[in-house]
């Protein structure tokens, strides 16, 4: 059950971030969408309870740090961060959002994200995407975990995730990366080391699981700028997932016969 310090150091939302553009409808869901239509690899960003107008979700500010869908996109993917919570984030301490976040939870069921999820890819790949793959923050890690599970997506990386189970892992069939915290209550460190054990036996899926020493949940997209620790630790979670899709994803482009 998902507590109030799953969502400790809240962002501040910001709807006009960006240097992409928001479109009403990318495989049925309101987006944020940035890339060039020329790229042939793809990437789904998937929100924290906080959504996807989360300003470090969402765009680049190179004066103050690089912020996370900008920064892929200019590393040569087309990226989406869908409004998997249609409109309706976590908003602690507003009046009318007042219900403690494990009630919130309940009503944004990530399964039925998941589903939500395939037109979306199914929409990348009318547009002659050849590969994707999916990041997910805390709750958003769970879709991704479901898409790593039914062969939707090339690579998977989860950052600090929430409700992904042993048993989720065992299903796994894409290249998987986990990025946790050393403080975390809903992926300890105990049970980032079963992941990893259970990934190390499964010797049809590459894999990287790692812990940020010093870190809380949330750390990777909830940090704030004047922190320097935390950025730097925060850059750090970006270079490693960047890696994986580089890796797994334009490595797996190049490997493609050509049409």
């Amino acid at each position: 059950m998902a507590s109030s310090k799953c969502c400790d150091n809240p962002p501040q939302l910001n709807p006009a971030g960006g240097e992409g553009k928001v479109i009403d409808s990318f495989g049925g869901l309101k987006a944020y969408v940035v890339g060039s239509d020329d790229c042939k690899a793809a990437v789904v960003l998937v929100s924290d309870v906080y959504g996807f107008e989360a300003p470090n979700l969402r765009f680049l500010d190179i004066s103050v740090s690089l912020k996370i869908a900008d920064k892929v996109s200019s590393s040569g993917y087309f990226v989406v961060v869908p409004d998997f919570l249609h409109g309706d984030p976590y908003m602690p301490g507003k009046t009318d959002r007042s219900l403690p976040v494990s009630v919130w939870v309940a009503s944004h069921d990530p399964i039925k994200a998941f589903e939500e999820a395939k037109p979306v890819i199914a929409a990348l790949k009318d547009k002659g995407i050849c590969t994707v793959g999916a990041a997910g923050y805390c709750l958003g890690a769970k879709i991704v975990v479901e898409l790593a599970k039914s062969r939707e997506i090339h690579a998977a990386v989860l950052l600090h995730p929430t409700f992904v189970t042993v048993d989720d892992i065992k299903e796994v069939k894409c290249p998987i990366s986990i990025l946790g915290a050393e403080i975390d209550k809903y992926s300890p460190p105990e049970l980032m080391e079963q992941f990893k054990i259970v990934l190390s036996a499964n010797y049809g899926v590459s894999h990287f699981v790692k812990i940020f020493p010093g870190v809380r949940h949330g750390w990777s997209v909830r940090y704030r700028d004047h922190d320097a620790a935390a950025l730097k630790s925060a850059e750090e979670a970006m270079t490693d997932m960047m890696d994986w899709f580089h890796k797994n994803l334009k490595l797996t482009l190049k490997l493609m016969p050509s049409i």
